[in-house]
């Protein structure tokens, strides 16, 4: 990996000559990525594929990056939320790190519905009751991070 710092005035040979001492990090070489077998990556947002998610009518899922995308820790997808989508009160063994891109909904959180909008963040720890319902006319959709691995997924009553 290799690291170069410039200015807006420098050409392209002054930044091939100004190298950090970054560029000789132990256990790093050029092109092959990191110890951990992660290699760099940019995914454009065609190159993603969305599905249903069958426990909920107008939620839809898109892996962003994961481990078929190399990544050895995290998973980063993107859901959208129809008109009308409800997703139905559940629990997951992992946390869920959620950011919300666009649209207006509520999230129900251990028995407390919270209205998020655009720009919201939220935590959602493992084994926390959540819900989702959609009112609005426009559709929603929020980023969710979440570790790699196995999730069971359970629906709980209200």
């Amino acid at each position: 990996m290799t690291r170069r710092s410039h200015t807006t005035n420098d050409t392209d040979a002054d930044r091939a000559d100004q190298t950090t001492e970054a560029d000789d990090v132990a256990g790093v070489t050029e092109g092959t990525g990191r110890d951990d077998g992660a290699n760099p990556l940019v995914k454009r947002a065609d190159e993603v594929s969305y599905e249903a998610v069958s426990a909920a009518e107008g939620l839809r899922k898109g892996v962003l990056v994961g481990e078929d995308d190399g990544a050895p820790t995290f998973a980063l997808r993107r859901f959208t939320l129809d008109p009308g989508a409800r997703v139905p009160p559940h629990t997951n063994e992992i946390e869920h790190e959620q950011h919300v891109l666009k649209g207006e909904y509520v999230v129900g959180i251990d028995g407390h519905e919270h209205a998020v909008e655009a720009g919201d963040s939220l935590l959602i720890p493992a084994g926390v009751p959540h819900w989702y319902r959609n009112d609005a006319d426009n559709q929603g959709a929020f980023i969710c991070g979440v570790p790699n691995g196995d999730d069971e997924i359970e629906l709980v009553d209200d």
